[in-house]
């Protein structure tokens, strides 16, 4: 016990010493030093160093030279250390940490070499380090022109468009300089967002008007040019509906107040007739007809609510009306288009507050204003652009049928024809091939035909001077593959369907009937005839739910006339394959709607009972057959919504470059013979050029007034029109 006790004070006293020796080191890290060294070699420089700070320095060996360094009073060793690095950058070098260790590398290669990573404020100190600055307001590309002569040569500057953000390697002294300087020029040029809320006009009426005015009134956009910042930023009005109010940011604050003085102008009361106000309102996607309609039942709806409230039973203040759509007509054309009759086009719909003309695609709507403002609200809600499905039916089919034939047969005629009795012994089989016996018949009586397909071996014996069949072997193996795809596409709009069918209008006779005439005995055959299109139908019917997925309505068929049944006295076989089902998809993705596995084998055998089974001379009294056919048949199908103009003409291009590098591979080899060397070629696409100028939003349709200007007497004198959007007429 004694000697343990003495171990423990023993290693007490080693802990008190090294705890000693380290805080006199500690200590003495902290004294002030003085350098004095002239045209020391750097290596040993750095190892001085290394002593002072108490940090490992290692040096590169490709660092070479000497240097001077020499402070007048006692410094810390921290700025020691710092002038050593500040000294080191005049020679062409640099120090780097990496894992906490010191090094010192030539500054071409410090970038490489790791460092500190920070985002924030750059640190403090002559090391190089990286640095991320995110802009919230400036465009990153628009300053690196401005900071890259502020950086040193050997150093990296980099834009992330992705964030915004600028990713720079320099020293940690001067990124704090670049830090201040991007802090000044990441501010916002533009105002703030301002909420501008109207007491008569309608914002989704004035907002187009004000944009155009701002726009034309002041002049061209500017466009930055390269190096230089973006400081054209555009004025937005933007029209919300729900508070009948105004979004406005501004470039500056006088084109903001610009935008006041407009909109306090504009917004004053309308001019109202002796019989009510009426409005005209023009419709962007939807179709007048069909939404006029539905506003008469919205609105007939109402008012039978408020009826049924109030305990009144008097009539309806709005009339349903009839639209054009809904008349036996339109039903008669829509029932049977290629045999009615041409209807008259852009009637129309009477009856009601809400009237539709169908020639101008807008709605007419007489009613006061408070009620128009409520119609106004469905109205913007309803006619927005609908989306539309792009559908792309994939049907594979793949077909395998092997076969295998064997069969010999032979005859033998015993003794000679003298004799009162002759006898006949051999076999005859009729799988897979010709009877050895009606061959013989065939070829006796004058009717020669041929054996069966593969290959026949055989035998002919000379009977008193006439040849005879006496032996037949047959072999026979076939295989056929068929490998058929088909692709057809649909583009259709939303709850909207489409069909596309790829075929043939074939007849099949459904009766006949021959009439004699009673007076001339004439007889006249009559048939009765039916069309039905064989070959490739789809028909798809998509909706698009919120969540984006796609659910469809879907029927596909495929049929053909059975080849064997062409001149079949009792009418055209027809194979058919359909699949019809609803599905819910979603969007871009793939679906199997259906398919058929198929596998079918089939084998016939005649032979001599006993002398067919036995082994290899049982062939001689056999014949044999088999087959197999595999049948693998899939149907595939891929929803694509397509939400806007940009994804159509991206979708559209993309299978017009198609055709026409189909259509280019196709040309016909070139020839002096016969002079036809080109096949047709589509047009190349034109190229998009884009405005130079800030484009207007439309308002409407060309050639019309404002959504929702009421109709009133045009003044005296009226103002200069307004330029118009580009390839669009002028108002």
């Amino acid at each position: 016990m004694k000697k343990l006790h003495r171990a423990l004070a023993t290693l007490a006293a080693f802990v008190m010493l090294a705890a000693a020796a380290a805080a006199v080191h500690a200590q003495r890290a902290r004294e002030p030093v003085t350098l004095n060294f002239v045209n020391a070699e750097i290596e040993a420089v750095a190892r001085t160093m290394a002593a002072i700070t108490g940090r490992n320095i290692v040096v590169d060996p490709r660092v070479k030279g000497t240097m001077s360094l020499s402070t007048e009073r006692p410094v810390p060793p921290q700025t020691a250390f710092n002038q050593f690095v500040s000294t080191l950058r005049l020679s062409g070098f640099t120090v780097v940490e990496s894992g906490g260790l010191l090094k010192v590398v030539p500054e071409a290669d410090a970038k490489l070499q790791g460092g500190a990573v920070s985002v924030g404020s750059p640190p403090g100190g002559a090391q190089i380090v990286t640095q991320i600055f995110r802009l919230n307001h400036e465009t990153a590309n628009n300053l690196v022109p401005v900071l890259r002569p502020l950086i040193s040569p050997n150093n990296t500057i980099n834009v992330n468009p992705g964030n915004n953000s600028l990713v720079i390697t320099d020293y940690a002294d001067n990124l704090q300089r670049i830090g201040r300087i991007i802090a000044a020029l990441d501010v916002p040029n533009a105002t703030g967002v301002e909420v501008i809320t109207l007491q008569h006009a309608l914002a989704p009426d004035l907002a187009p008007v004000v944009q155009r005015l701002v726009d034309s009134g002041g002049g061209p956009v500017p466009v930055a040019a390269q190096g230089q910042a973006d400081t054209s930023f555009r004025t937005t009005v933007i029209a919300e509906p729900r508070s009948n109010s105004l979004i406005v940011r501004a470039a500056n604050p006088a084109r903001m107040n610009l935008v006041r003085s407009i909109v306090e102008r504009l917004d004053q009361p309308g001019v109202q007739s002796p019989t009510g106000n009426i409005y005209v309102v023009y419709l962007k996607n939807a179709d007048a007809v069909r939404l006029a309609t539905t506003l008469r039942a919205a609105l007939a709806g109402m008012a039978a609510t408020a009826s049924s409230a109030t305990g009144t039973g008097g009539t309806l203040p709005v009339s349903m009306g009839t639209a054009s759509m809904g008349t036996p007509a339109a039903a008669t054309a829509a029932a049977n288009p290629a045999t009615a009759a041409a209807q008259p086009a852009a009637q129309p719909s009477t009856g009601g507050q809400i009237q539709a003309d169908p020639a101008t695609n807008s709605l007419i709507i007489t009613a006061a204003e408070p009620q128009y403002r409520q119609l106004r609200a469905v109205i913007d809600r309803l006619d927005s652009r609908r989306a539309q499905v792009f559908v792309e039916s994939l049907i594979a089919e793949v077909n395998a049928d092997k076969a295998a034939e064997f069969g010999i047969q032979w005859q033998n005629v015993l003794g000679n024809r003298g004799d009162k009795n002759i006898g006949v012994l051999g076999t005859n089989f009729s799988v897979g091939g010709a009877n050895i016996v009606n061959l013989q018949l065939g070829a006796a009586s004058g009717n020669l035909s041929a054996p069966s397909t593969g290959i026949n071996v055989g035998l002919l014996r000379n009977i008193n001077g006439t040849y005879i069949l006496g032996a037949l072997a047959r072999f026979l193996e076939s295989n056929a593959d068929a490998n058929i795809l088909s692709t057809p596409n649909l583009l259709t709009l939303d709850n909207e369907e489409a069909r596309i069918v790829i075929g043939q209008n074939v007849p099949f006779v459904t009766g006949q009937f021959t009439n004699t005439g009673a007076t001339n005995g004439a007889v006249n055959p009559f048939q009765t005839i039916e069309r039905k299109d064989v070959g490739l139908t789809l028909r798809v019917k998509p909706q698009i739910s919120e969540n984006g997925t796609v659910k469809l309505q879907i029927f596909q068929e495929v049929s053909s006339v059975q080849a064997t049944s062409v001149n079949s006295p009792t009418g055209l076989i027809t194979n058919k394959r359909s699949i019809e089902s609803n599905v819910l998809v979603d969007d871009g993705a793939v679906v199997v709607l259906g398919g058929l596995l198929q596998d079918e084998y089939s084998g016939s055998q005649e032979k001599v009972p006993g002398l067919g089974d036995v082994p290899v001379l049982g062939n001689l009294f056999r014949s044999e057959a088999r087959s197999r056919r595999k049948t693998n048949l899939m149907v595939f199908l891929r929803p694509v919504v397509v939400r806007d103009a940009a994804q159509t003409d991206e979708l559209s291009l993309d299978r017009y470059d198609l055709m026409r590098l189909k259509q280019e591979a196709a040309q016909p080899t070139p020839s002096a013979v016969v002079p036809v060397n080109g096949a047709a070629v589509l047009p190349a696409p034109a190229s998009r050029i884009p405005a130079t100028g800030p484009e207007p939003a439309a308002t409407g349709t060309p050639n019309a007034p404002s959504p929702g200007t009421p109709v009133t007497p045009a003044p005296a004198a009226a103002p200069a029109p307004l330029p118009a959007a580009p390839d669009t007429p002028a108002r």
